[in-house]
């Protein structure tokens, strides 16, 4: 084995326990988006960071951007290691808001529990678990190479931010337009049997469907909102047939698919609803075009409103659709191909299997790099797939050994990058 590669490995381990209870701090910290009040897990980061001897940049986002985008507080974080002349700036970035936890765990989401070889918590996986990763990938590489009087060349950043959850045009997104970074290559919060190199795009809608109120009794009188909307659902929910024929050419995506995930409505059990608020998601393959796909949804939605029939002499529905996200896919740039290698290669000496490229039904803030043209993958701590983690479901989790390993990979690829 590579003398520079084995002395990762070993700081890695003499620091494991270190790591994990770096990553217990940050989990114990709710960071539940809503209500997104993220900015005291950002104080948190950074106070342990100090504590480690590195400095991080605050970057506050505007109280009134934040509150206007549904959100509390927003503190962005960028740790910059300057190295010597010659060398690329990479930055890595993984994001501390999470969904809340919901019900059904039998372990404290907020108590970082390890049982068993995991540690259970929400944001254990998906992503704090990656603010550790890299952290600690990046204390293992300065100081070996320091250990070995190696030089470093370029820069390397942590971008710890706050708005994944919600489309990231207030974390990265903030970061990239402020002109605070413009890192050359980044490599985004994952998991570690697979490198991500394209993902979905999303798009999410809000549709108020208007009827007129009125008492059960005589329901003629009135115009049911429930039932306007139940007919404009049937007709979006219909979609899914035709999308099941649209197939992405990008391994790991397969085709596009629509959600209804939130309705609400009515005042009363005796009272025909007179107003209804549903949202849907609608994820598109690489593929296709943001812009038809939304006139396209609004299209079906018009014509449900004009088919849908009222009582005579009831009003007709009126409808207000309001766009809430176009996140746009993640399209693999010609550029990734060193960040992609180089995970492959050390992903299989350290896990002993191969790590295949493929794409994410998923959508992440990593588009908003790519869409600069910054190269970007997707790769850090976590299992085969989602599910398996039970992200974004009770009891998530990490398995410490692959966030040992995964630290390892990482380690190796700023070696190989910036060595």
């Amino acid at each position: 084995m590579n003398e520079a590669y084995a002395a990762l490995d070993a700081w890695i381990d003499q620091h494991f326990d270190e790591q994990v209870e770096f990553l217990q701090a940050l989990v114990r910290v709710p960071t539940d988006t809503p209500p997104g009040n993220n900015a005291p897990h950002a104080e948190r980061t950074a106070e342990l960071l100090h504590a480690m001897g590195l400095e991080a940049e605050r970057h506050v986002v505007p109280e009134q951007a934040v509150k206007a985008y549904g959100l509390q507080s927003i503190t962005n974080l960028i740790v910059r290691r300057p190295y010597q002349a010659g060398g690329p700036t990479i930055a890595l970035n993984a994001h501390g808001d999470v969904v809340p936890p919901g019900e059904g765990w039998t372990h404290d989401p907020y108590g970082a529990q390890v049982v068993d070889g995991k540690m259970y918590g929400r944001a254990t996986a998906v992503s704090k678990s990656d603010f550790s990763t890299f952290t600690f990938a990046m204390r293992a590489l300065e100081a070996v190479n320091a250990q070995r009087h190696t030089p470093l060349k370029g820069q390397l950043e942590l971008h710890f931010t706050y708005d994944e959850e919600f489309g990231g045009e207030m974390g990265p997104g903030w970061l990239l337009s402020q002109g605070l970074t413009r890192p050359d290559l980044m490599v985004a919060a994952g998991f570690s049997y697979e490198v991500v190199t394209a993902h979905n795009g999303c798009l999410q809608m809000e549709v108020t469907v208007h009827g007129e109120m009125a008492h059960a009794a005589i329901p003629d009188t009135g115009t049911d909102a429930l039932q306007g909307a139940v007919h404009i659902l049937t007709a979006l929910h219909q979609l899914n047939a035709d999308y099941l024929k649209v197939r992405s050419k990008v391994a790991g995506i397969a085709h596009p698919y629509l959600n209804v995930g939130w309705i609400q409505g009515g005042t009363n059990t005796n009272v025909v609803p007179g107003k209804v608020v549903f949202k849907l998601d609608r994820r598109m393959i690489p593929e296709e075009n943001p812009v038809e796909v939304e006139a396209s949804i609004r299209q079906v939605i018009e014509a449900a409103r004009q088919s849908f029939q009222p009582p005579r002499g009831g009003k007709q529905l009126q409808v207000e659709v309001k766009r809430l996200l176009l996140a746009k896919a993640m399209v693999p740039l010609s550029g990734n191909q060193p960040l992609v290698q180089a995970i492959q290669k050390h992903g299989k000496a350290v896990f002993g299997v191969d790590i295949p490229s493929v794409g994410t039904p998923l959508y992440t803030d990593v588009r908003l790099y790519v869409e600069r043209g910054i190269p970007g993958v997707i790769y850090g701590a976590g299992p085969r797939t989602v599910r398996e983690s039970n992200a974004k479901r009770a009891d998530e989790h990490i398995v410490l050994e692959d966030l040992r390993r995964a630290t390892k990979v990482v380690a190796r690829l700023l070696q190989d990058l910036l060595g």
